[in-house]
């Protein structure tokens, strides 16, 4: 009986170790950090987006729109999200079974805390923005660390290639 009520193991899930790869250099270390601190809390996730191309963006901006089918899912075009540049973090509960679930109010750890929310919250110990605290449009599953930088001047930088050996903006 005691068994029962002992969570789920969680596991590693190389889908989020492989996509922690595709971070920003600067990033990489800390985001693998931050994965483990939560592993470390009991709690599966996934991180369903880190790096994005342009035209990855543009195609997500489109669905809901222009006839495409789906519902919006983003307001930012190629070179306007911070995923352009691998300075965000999009993510989902990953249940033992290797289901996913979107569900902000799960606690698969069984410890009285939403597991969405102690995410969220392991993001900002390291200093990272969740867009669940955002005032007009909440972005629960994403998280970002821009250094200060804006979308505008890293388009900037990219154009004027500043960026590394792997297409990395340099900051």
């Amino acid at each position: 009986p005691e068994e029962q009520n002992q969570p789920p193991a969680v596991r590693r899930d190389s889908v989020t170790l492989k996509r922690i790869k595709t971070a920003h250099p600067l990033l990489r270390d800390e985001l693998l950090e931050i994965y483990n601190d939560i592993l470390e809390r009991g709690v599966g996730v996934r991180f369903t987006s880190v790096l994005r191309t342009f035209r990855e963006q543009d195609n997500l901006y489109a669905q809901g729109r222009f006839g495409n089918p789906g519902g919006i899912v983003t307001y930012a075009r190629g070179g306007q999200s911070y995923h352009n540049y691998g300075l965000a973090v999009d993510f989902c509960l990953l249940k033992s079974n290797g289901q996913v679930s979107w569900n902000r109010s799960e606690d698969l750890d069984r410890d009285g805390q939403s597991d969405w929310l102690e995410i969220a919250s392991a993001f900002k110990l390291h200093g990272w923005e969740w867009g669940g605290d955002w005032s007009s449009f909440k972005d629960y599953p994403h998280v970002q660390k821009t250094f200060g930088y804006r979308t505008p001047r890293l388009l900037q930088l990219k154009a004027e290639n500043r960026i590394d050996d792997d297409g990395y903006v340099v900051l």
